[in-house]
């Protein structure tokens, strides 16, 4: 008899919420501007699950009756009577192909279910204000005082890189292609100096440090959603099947794969620092100059386990970390809470943090923190045990703290003055310099 894959089963929770709170279903994936024909999707994917729980009843009592028949042939034999066991046989052999009928039948719906439910993605928090773009992001909160006005000569952060030879992008070019950065000399120090920063403010913070794999295996990025909604932005070694990290979110969370916690009470956090590499494919311009988009960049990610009933209060906490660290920085800020069109497959609420480049006068979006609820957890079959005994799944969290190249640009632009590049005082400890001339 066919068997249904364990990555069905961890799925069957979210079949149920598609069920049970259809209504609410509907209205978040609305709010995410999702294709008619993908949320007619649920009620299809509902239709072939009652197929589904019909046919196996239905095998249920054909496979109930071999057993008997299986047990009356048994009996026959024993007291000489092979003519009616003979019988009975015949009858074996008819309700098989009834069984092998049920279970290209049964195979067929599951098999639907699970290729249709990992399209969806995830629904959002009550919370999410519907929009279809960034334009329709809400300015959660905007960091105290005026934003910084620089002097008519001021330059933007690629032409400070030439001016004191922090990078270089023709280099970059050179050894790997376009999106690719050669850092060097104070630069170099500089990132080095940041990645620490972030490293110590994280543990400071109770976060337990992880060097984790650069490259991944499809289980994992399935695992946190990267497969199959960021499939063509992940760079992907074909002999081996292995992904490039878009992330260390990735890796992190997937240390807790197929993981059953014992202690209801457990609140896990883990902090790693990877670079992470992105095609972005398509990215053209003025606004992807420089170091605005990179195809690799370092970046310090924390991730988060958390009891369901706890992750909205940790994903303020996290919030509050990140502008800890911009704070520290001296840099000016807005969070935003994202809209339902512009949110991530996998998250039920993001807030993203932008810093304000003076020089190029635009905002720049240096991290995200996400709750994704449960999204995440169902896939990769992280539980935990309640008080009651019973298998729940967990709530994952994740946020930027924080990507470099963004930050490292308005650091510079900033920072600059006549005299130079100031470094802000909370750096200093870990540059060794107090400015760049």
């Amino acid at each position: 008899m066919l068997t249904l894959p364990d990555r069905i089963f961890h799925k069957m929770v979210e079949l149920r919420i598609l069920r049970n709170e259809t209504e609410r279903v509907i209205a978040g994936y609305k709010k995410r501007n999702l294709p008619e024909e993908q949320i007619a999707l649920i009620a299809q994917i509902i239709a072939k699950d009652d197929l589904r729980k019909s046919v196996q009843s239905q095998m249920d009592i054909e496979l109930a009756r071999l057993n008997q028949l299986a047990k009356e042939i048994g009996d026959l034999f024993k007291t000489g009577k092979k003519t009616e066991a003979e019988v009975l046989k015949n009858e074996v052999s008819a309700v098989k192909e009834i069984v092998k009928k049920q279970e290209e039948e049964l195979a067929s719906a599951k098999t639907f279910i699970e290729e249709n439910l990992i399209q969806l993605p995830n629904i959002p928090f009550h919370l999410v204000p519907a929009g279809k773009s960034a334009e329709d992001n809400e300015v959660y909160k905007q960091g105290s005082g005026p934003l910084p006005v620089l002097a008519e000569d001021a330059l933007p952060h690629w032409d400070l890189a030439k001016k004191y030879d922090l990078f270089d992008m023709e280099l970059g070019v050179k050894i790997s292609g376009s999106g690719f950065i050669l850092y060097r000399n104070k630069g170099a120090r500089l990132q080095r100096a940041l990645i620490n920063f972030f490293l110590d403010e994280a543990t400071k913070a109770g976060y337990e440090e992880i060097q984790p794999p650069l490259l991944v295996n499809a289980d994992s990025a399935r695992g946190t959603g990267q497969l199959p909604d960021k499939e063509g932005q992940m760079y992907f070694a074909e002999k081996d099947e292995l992904y490039l990290i878009p992330t260390a979110e990735v890796p992190v969370t997937n240390m807790y794969r197929d993981v059953l916690l014992k202690d209801e009470k457990f609140s896990i956090r883990l902090c790693g620092y990877t670079p992470c590499f992105r095609r972005e494919a398509g990215s053209y311009g003025a606004h992807v100059k420089g170091l605005n988009r990179v195809h690799q960049f370092d970046k310090v990610e924390l991730v988060r386990i958390e009891h369901p009933e706890k992750s909205y209060a940790v994903l303020d906490e996290m919030l509050s970390h990140v502008e800890g660290l911009l704070l520290k920085l001296e840099l000016p800020y807005r969070i935003l809470r994202l809209c339902g069109g512009d949110m991530g497959f996998t998250s039920a609420m993001t807030y993203d943090f932008e810093v304000y480049s003076a020089a190029q006068k635009r905002w720049l979006e240096v991290s995200s923190v996400s709750n994704f609820e449960s999204f995440q957890a169902n896939r990769m079959k992280l539980r935990y045990k309640n008080e009651k005994g019973d298998s729940v799944l967990a709530h994952t969290l994740n946020g930027s703290a924080l990507a470099l190249p963004r930050i490292m640009a308005a650091l510079l632009e900033n920072h600059q003055d006549g005299n130079g590049i100031r470094i802000p005082e909370a750096l200093r400890p870990y540059t060794g310099f107090d400015s760049i001339r």
